[in-house]
């Protein structure tokens, strides 16, 4: 009996260890392949990128040799200046600077105003406007190009940068968004505002932005990187070179051959030169927005 006692438990604990075991390596099966499948779709945008980094910063002739570039040979910045220069980029940026900016931060200011008229409890018809608001989300943005063009025909706007600001100026997107981080706000806060004396667009101001500071970056970041690679817009609604954006004159000189002068060609570090100058502007302002972006996303859910 004590031999039998004395074996019985080891027996148990072997085969809980076999089982703790085999536990533990099909726990890791998953994680694995995980990974590799993370490394490789990582891969299929870092391996591009870092072709055109490299093309962009290498010699004329390096940069027409065939194959990927993962590292510069004969490097030099000719690429960017000539892009920037003598190709003429540097219009085409300014325009997209303009657009983006403008239309960026007039967005934003609209949607806010929106999102606060929304949440007041005695909006009459409420419900009403929120399921019209839904409603225009499910219209497809190409389904009224054609309405559009003619609108901005008729009130001589073609050919302007002010055609590109106008187009997609309001979203239902970003006034449900703001609406909701504005509902997040304690209705105590405005009405104690109220009582003191504060009008609403004090409360607007003082009050519900500073405390939305997340839905205000989210649908920014969402307004600026739109704006900044719009170009079926630019196509429609612009004839004139001059007035290009960034992306379109961009495809011009990635498809075309182009040429900076009468005997030289617009060489691939020249191209890549000009995608690098187009992802930079965005590549910089979106470590600084991150936070916000992430809390925006994870809070701000449509809901009624």
């Amino acid at each position: 009996m004590a031999h039998i006692s004395d074996t019985t438990p080891v027996s148990v604990g072997a085969g809980s260890l076999a089982h703790s075991r085999g536990a533990t390596w099909r726990d890791r099966i998953f994680p694995f392949w995980n990974l590799v499948f993370l490394v490789i779709l990582a891969a299929t945008m870092i391996v591009p990128f870092l072709n055109v980094l490299a093309v962009s910063v290498s010699g004329p002739l390096a940069s027409s040799r065939p194959g990927i570039h993962l590292w510069p040979e004969a490097f030099t910045f000719e690429g960017f200046r000539t892009v920037w220069v003598n190709v003429g980029l540097e219009r085409a940026f300014v325009n997209s600077v303009i657009v983006t900016s403008i239309g960026t931060t007039l967005h934003v200011i609209l949607a806010s105003l929106a999102g606060y008229v929304l949440i007041q409890k005695d909006l009459p018809g409420k419900k009403l406007l929120v399921a019209f608001i839904i409603g225009t989300m499910a219209v497809p943005s190409e389904l009224i190009m054609i309405p559009l063009y003619v609108v901005m025909k008729q009130l001589n706007l073609l050919n302007t940068l002010a055609a590109l600001v106008i187009s997609g100026l309001v979203s239902g997107f970003s006034i449900l968004l703001m609406r909701n981080f504005f509902a997040g706000v304690p209705y105590d806060l405005a009405e104690s505002a109220r009582i003191d004396g504060a009008s609403d667009f004090r409360i607007f101001t003082n009050i519900y932005l500073p405390l939305s500071k997340a839905g205000v970056a989210t649908i920014a970041l969402f307004e600026l990187v739109g704006r900044w690679n719009q170009f079926l817009q630019v196509i429609l609604f612009i004839n004139d070179s001059s007035k290009y954006t960034l992306q379109v004159a961009l495809q011009t000189l990635v498809t075309e051959n182009m040429s900076t002068s009468g005997t030289s060609m617009v060489t691939p570090n020249v191209r890549m030169a000009g995608i690098i100058i187009a992802i930079l502007p965005l590549i910089a302002i979106y470590p600084f927005m991150q936070k916000y972006f992430v809390q925006g996303i994870s809070l701000g859910a449509v809901k009624e």
